[in-house]
């Protein structure tokens, strides 16, 4: 006899967020594209790149860095305040559990932050002066709304995260709120329960940061960088990995690693990793989108 019921274990309802979330994403990016996609736009061709790219982008986003670094720093303090301030809400507000998830699912949102670095490489690269006020120069740029409709976009994905953390630790440490730190974190690392939501959270987490790696690393720097749409600079996105596997792959284990280095301590090391990892995206792109480049 077929069983009607099935309880279904963390793993199992995290891929189902992670499926929801994804075709959500692809509706609404089915919806911007048509809203905003320029006409008669020529196919953006991709390259093929190597390891040695990645650390020819890191080099230069270091220099960027170096070049217009109170510009970097000033906007990159989003990111260690910001987190603080999820750190507060969360114990503030008995959401102890949602304290990581909150901390980590903000880097899903980072490459809308980034934009502004992606803006002063742009100008430095083209050989034009850069000022503090040119980080916000994105707001003026025509391309404005189509990178806040993918911004939108990918703060959609952040909350199916929060949403599937959350229900990850209702099927495994929940429903009851924990009481302390102490005893939450006791719960979380010597339990089988607490086992089982760490490498559910990791594993869904995981499929989350591939989505917007994937889909954001080429498309926000070439809505900047060119007059498309967002259907296709998230397809040219999705084809430059496609193309790079391995190449993708290493960048995402070294922002992954960034920004775990980032958040110690407390955050404040994000000041430096993520205008680093900002400006080397845009010089990624470069290599993997070259200038004029199109089939």
């Amino acid at each position: 006899m077929v069983a009607t019921n099935h309880i279904r274990n963390p793993v199992e309802w995290g891929a189902d967020q992670v499926t929801a979330a994804a075709q959500a994403v692809l509706r609404a990016g089915r919806v911007v594209g048509r809203l905003s996609e320029a006409p008669a736009v020529p196919v953006p061709a991709v390259r093929r790149i190597a390891i040695d790219d990645i650390r020819d982008a890191l080099a230069r986003g270091i220099a960027d860095l170096g070049a217009c670094r109170t510009d970097a720093m000033f906007l990159c303090l989003v990111y260690p305040v910001a987190g603080l301030v999820l750190a507060r809400l969360a114990v503030g507000y008995d959401m102890l559990p949602l304290l990581f998830p909150l901390a980590s699912g903000f880097a899903l949102v980072g490459p809308v932050a980034a934009v502004g670095l992606y803006e002063l490489s742009r100008r430095r690269e083209a050989g034009l002066p850069t000022a503090p006020s040119d980080v916000f120069a994105v707001v003026r740029s025509p391309a404005f709304d189509r990178v806040a409709a993918l911004g939108l976009v990918l703060f959609a994905i952040f909350l199916a995260w929060i949403a599937a953390a959350y229900g990850i630790y209702l099927m495994t440490l929940g429903p009851e709120a924990p009481t302390t730190i102490g005893g939450f974190l006791r719960e979380v690392f010597t339990t089988p329960a607490g086992w089982a939501m760490i490498v559910a959270g990791m594993g869904v987490g995981l499929l989350f940061a591939v989505v917007v790696l994937v889909i954001g690393t080429v498309s926000f720097p070439m809505l900047l960088d060119r007059d498309v749409g967002v259907a296709t600079a998230v397809a040219t996105s999705i084809r430059a990995a496609a193309a790079n596997p391995l190449p993708f792959t290493v960048w995402g284990m070294i922002i992954a690693g960034g920004l775990v280095i980032g958040t110690l301590p407390a955050l404040i090391g994000l000041v430096i990793v993520m205008p680093v990892f900002g400006h080397a995206t845009w010089h990624l792109y470069r290599k993997l989108v070259p200038a004029g480049a199109g089939e």
